[in-house]
Parts: structure tokens; sequence; C-alpha cells
């Protein structure tokens, strides 16, 4: 646990990928196989479940401090981190004596007590507290509230692997990935042929883009390459293997039970076949908006009246695997050729063969990329027809050409704290639009300023609150922003009427002042045009 917890501390500081990569290295070289199992699978999204809630954890650092429960809270609103803030205020180690605890006995012993009643899981947790030093009081708590967020790429954690291991990193990311379980899958068996051959289905690492920055013609002659719509979904991959169909989310989710609509696929799909693609509400072809994807996704269990509503279809690009064989190094022109037979002789109206667009030069695609929200899309991909489907983001083969997002100016009325390094400035912000003489919030966002930007809009929130709830202020309505955002969708949980998709900061309108602002019925005709 010890190590652990430096691994923790000193991957939280560091900003350096290369150094990052050498403390993982050097940590998969040299701790126990159980431990580092777990620090696989907690990095790549494998956490225990929850077994204390937080109301109970505040409670028994209370009880341990003697803190009241002003002071407490106060102290937590400034920390901005639960986990944090106990380890800070918990009084030093009675019998420190953690050298006892692994990372792998840790989260045995939580495993164990999840049915146990809340005196004994408090005594596990008080005596484990004043065992520990502050760092592991720290990670120790993460692990109870099954919060976290360190700055690790699943790539890095590949690629520290393979420094380790006698494998590609490529075999490691294939191996990693997929449905296993850490209590019970042990390291050798992870990385081995026969821990993974078991999971009839387990996907690929899925291939990423990067933005297209520069000029489009830079990417050389045009009939080097495929463009296709990038569409606004889930990006996914559909398998049929062992005549059973498996539907991932690119997050590693297995969203099989999500959508029952592809399990018809099974009498349609040869077996042994990965398609790669995008989960996307559709009728008769045409996308509809991603707002709706979310009511079906947030449901436990799907109706009748929900499949009819919002349909599911899978809009598949690639093909990944074939009879049973991984073609990712075949060139994307022969997978496309193989995929569109394949499409073509099974058509079932849950998957649609997204279409290739035809141009005859970039500025004809240009002129066609300015269509792209009519069809129902983010923008377009860029395809190098000789490209093999690689591992993670890769630079120079696919790249994604998306639109200018949507923009409205509006005025920030709440600030709250941020979490992590921004624990102590007012960093996440609510924005409102004009309604006559009133001020009607829309949208929340925390991304967008520099530092220097963050830390003058903190000075502002500071001095310039009229009110105070919690953590939240609100502040005098003088401070303007342009919002961008990449779609509008009717919504009747918001005050405004409206939902943002990705709403975030595009710049500090301080040109402009709170006149100036745009008003709801401007978000609403945008709603017009560019919702559903």
């Amino acid at each position: 646990m010890k190590a652990f917890a430096q691994l923790i501390t000193t991957l939280g500081t560091s900003t350096k990928t290369n150094e990052k990569l050498e403390l993982l290295a050097h940590y998969f070289a040299t701790e126990n196989d159980a431990d580092k199992v777990w620090v696989i699978a907690l990095f790549s999204g494998r956490r225990p479940r929850r077994i204390v809630s937080s109301s109970l954890l505040k409670l028994w650092c209370q009880e341990l401090t003697g803190l009241p429960e002003w002071l407490f809270e106060e102290s937590y609103h400034t920390v901005g981190d639960l986990a944090e803030s106990i380890a800070l205020m918990l009084p030093p180690a009675s019998e420190e004596n953690s050298h006892r605890f692994s990372l792998a006995g840790i989260i045995s012993h939580l495993l164990q007590i999840e049915k146990k009643d809340e005196e004994e899981k408090k005594q596990f947790v008080t005596r484990s507290w004043m065992q520990m030093s502050k760092d592991e009081r720290f990670v120790f708590n993460k692990l109870l509230t099954g919060n976290f967020r360190i700055g690790v790429s699943q790539k890095m954690i590949v690629n520290a692997l393979a420094k380790t291991v006698q494998l590609e990193a490529n075999v490691i990311a294939h191996r990693i990935s997929g449905n296993w379980d850490p209590a019970s899958t042990s390291f050798a068996a992870l990385l081995s042929n026969e821990g993974g051959s078991a999971d009839h289905s387990k996907p690929y690492p899925f291939y990423l883009a990067y933005g297209l920055d520069g000029p489009v013609s830079e990417l050389g002659k045009e009939t080097e390459w495929q463009a296709e719509w990038k569409w606004d979904g889930i990006r996914g991959q559909l398998i049929k293997r062992n005549n059973e169909i498996f539907v991932w989310s690119r997050g590693e989710e297995l969203m099989t039970d999500k959508f029952p609509e592809y399990h018809s696929l099974v009498n349609v799909l040869p077996d042994g076949i990965v398609l790669d693609g995008e989960i996307i509400p559709s009728i008769d072809g045409k996308p509809l908006p991603f707002a709706l994807l979310q009511t079906r996704i947030g449901r436990k269990n799907i109706s009748r009246k929900n499949l009819q509503e919002v349909p599911i279809c899978f809009f598949v690009y690639d093909i990944l695997e074939y009879e049973g064989r991984d073609i990712r190094e075949l060139p994307l022109t022969e997978r496309r050729k193989l995929l569109e037979e394949i499409i073509n002789r099974n058509n079932h109206p849950p998957v649609v063969l997204s279409p290739v667009i035809d141009f005859a030069s970039w500025g004809d695609l240009a002129d066609l990329r300015m269509q792209s929200r009519e069809n129902g899309a983010e923008g377009m991909m860029l395809k190098r027809k000789s490209s093999a489907y690689q591992v993670g983001r890769k630079i120079g083969d696919w790249w994604k050409w998306k639109i200018d997002p949507l923009v409205i100016d509006a005025v920030m009325i709440y600030a709250q704290k941020g979490h992590g390094r921004r624990s102590n400035l007012y960093t996440d912000y609510t924005f409102a639009v004009k309604d006559g003489d009133k001020l009607v919030s829309f949208a929340k966002a925390y991304s967008g300023l520099t530092d220097k930007e963050f830390a003058r809009v903190d000075h502002f929130v500071k001095n310039n609150s009229l009110e105070k709830f919690g953590p939240v202020r609100t502040v005098k309505p003088e401070l303007v922003f342009e919002i961008a955002f990449e779609g509008i969708a009717a919504s009747n949980r918001h005050k405004s009427g409206v939902a943002l998709r990705f709403p975030r900061i595009s710049r500090w309108r301080e040109d402009k002042t709170v006149d100036e602002i745009n008003t709801l019925d401007d978000l609403k005709k945008m709603l017009e045009i560019f919702g559903k």
C-alpha cells in the first residue's frame, strides 16, 4: 500500500509524460503481481463498488477529530476533495503499521465487508485510518469513495507494461481490454493468450483520430483519402462470437443489455466478426439528436415505448475481425470492401452502413462539410485508404474535421470552487441569458480559460459575491463570456427549456456588457434551427 500511495502522489504532482511513464514502469517491475493487476484495473476504470457512503465517512471523521460539522464542511469546500480532506483532518496515526497492508489485501477486505453491517464497516475503516500515513489514507479514501482521477491514460499503462513484459504494446492493449475481474484474474493470466481467449466478448482497442487544425489540403492528394461523416453518438464495437452478441462502448462498458435491438443480429451476422461504428438513435437511416440517446442509456429497463420512440441503430464503418481472424492490419480499402459485402449480404435494419462521401477536390469536400449539421453529423472523418486499424490515438492516418461549434454570449451568475489543483479557486461557473428584465440560467462550464484568467475571475468572485449557498456563490452579473457548444436540444429539466451538448467557455468577452448578451429567444431560435 505504501508503494501504491507513493505512486499516486508522484503521478498526481508530475506534469511530464515520460516521468509518469517511468514511474509506472518501475512500479510494474518491482511490485507483487496481485497489486499490479489492481493498478491496471483501477487506472482503466474497473473499480470496486462503493461500500460506504460519503455521509458516513464524514461522520466517522468528525467523531475521530472532534470537529463540528460547520468546520468540517468549510474545510472540505476549501480543499475541494473529500478523500484528501479526511486524510488531512485525521489525527496522527496511533499505531502506524501500514507495511502490512497490500493494495490487493485492502481491496479484498473491502469486498468482504461489502454486505456487513454499518458498525463492522466503521471499525475496519477507522482502524485502517489510524494505522496509515496521510498519503496512504488519501489513497484508501479514494478506494472507499470509488473516485480515482489520475492523469494516466490507458495508453500510458500499456506502454509502461511493455517496458517490463515481453509483449508488444498493441498486444497488451487487447489483452487488458474486455470484461475481466481483477479479484479473480492473475497477472500472468491477464497478459497470456489463455487469459484472453476465454472471454468471447473481448473488444479490440479503439483507433482514435486527431483533430485537423491546419488546411485540409496539407494532407496531400485527395485520391489517397476516404471521407465519412463524423456521427454524434456512442463509439462502439459490435461483436458476434460463440453465437452471442456483445456491444462495447469506447469507454469499455459492456452495453449489450441497453440495446435489445441488436439481439436479433445473432441470427444475421456471421460468427467471429467485430464491427466498429457508432451507436445512434435513427429512423429510416437518418440520425436523431444525441439527447434522445441519453434517454435510453440512463434507463435500467427498456420499455416497448422506449424502443418505438428512440430506435437505436449501429452505423458501421469498419470491420476488425472476420471469421475469427484479426484483420486490423489490412488496408482500409480492403476492410471497407469486405464490410460492404457483409452488410449488403446480411441487410438488417439495426445495422446501417455508414456511407463514404464522394468528392472530387478538397474544395468540394469543404463545401459538403458545411452541411454536416443538416446530415446529423459533427463534421467529417478523413482516413488514409492504405491505413491499418491501429491502437489508440495515432497521428497521420485518421483525422477528424469537425465543424465550428455554436456560440452564444452569456453572463456568469454563480461560481463554485473547482477540484484538485483548482480547489482553492472559483472555476466552475453557471451562465445566464436575458429573458426580458430577468436572467435565466442555461449552462454550466468549467473549462476554456487560461490559469491567469481563472485567477482573475476568482478575484472577481471573492470581491463581488452577493449570496452564498453552501459551496456556491451568487455574483454580480457583470462578466460576459462566449459559450461554445456542439448541439442543442429541448429539455424539461432546465429553466431555460434547453440543454447544451459539451458547453465550454470559448473566450472572455471583456469588450461586452451584460446588456449585450444573447437572449432566451436567441437560444430558442437555435433550437428550432439546430435542434430536433
